[in-house]
């Protein structure tokens, strides 16, 4: 289904950014099934209809959550990818964590980065907050590579940090605070 300029939150001259929609499950779903081998063994995105309103639901209605759909304003809208910011905290914190996935149509055209960029700038401006991390395993170059790509500084490493495919998985941490963004 086309999207509209109208509906962006922000834009870029490739992407724009906008929340999920329960509307979106059919797209999202068909092209997390076109894109299981680009994804494993980092990422499960929802990939059923019943799995996507789960997914969305949380994203829609949990506020410690946000979800932003990559949208390739020259494929009329097309989903090209998803961010999304977790455990978001307020107060004296103000940081969320990111997690992200590009889907294998458009993987290696640089509208991932244009869309962390254009989330980056919502999550510091509208929504007001002052840090953001990545958790991406050691081994996930593209991760990695988008992270750096998109200002992030590498900080740490958390030995067995997330359970991913059957086992407990070490992550390096990447962040932004607000600052560096100037």
């Amino acid at each position: 289904m086309p999207h509209t300029a109208s509906r962006y939150l922000a834009e870029g001259p490739r992407v724009g950014i906008r929340h999920f929609t329960y509307g979106d499950g059919a797209e999202f779903t068909a092209r997390a099934r076109q894109s299981k081998d680009l994804h494993h063994p980092w990422l499960y995105p929802p990939d059923t209809a019943n799995a996507y309103t789960a997914y969305a639901g949380r994203l829609i209605e949990d506020p410690t959550k946000a979800g932003f759909l990559v949208c390739d304003k020259d494929d009329d809208g097309a989903i090209a990818g998803f961010i999304n910011i977790n455990n978001i905290v307020e107060g004296g914190f103000q940081s969320g964590a990111l997690g992200y996935g590009a889907f294998a149509h458009a993987a290696g055209r640089g509208l991932m980065r244009e869309g962390l960029r254009l989330v980056v700038g919502h999550a510091f401006g509208p929504m007001r907050l002052h840090r953001l991390e990545i958790n991406a395993q050691p081994g996930n170059t593209g991760s990695i590579a988008l992270a750096r790509s998109c200002g992030f500084r590498l900080e740490g490493f958390s030995p067995n940090m997330l359970f991913i495919d059957g086992a407990w998985r070490d992550h390096e941490r990447w962040a932004i605070t607000v600052e560096m963004t100037g």
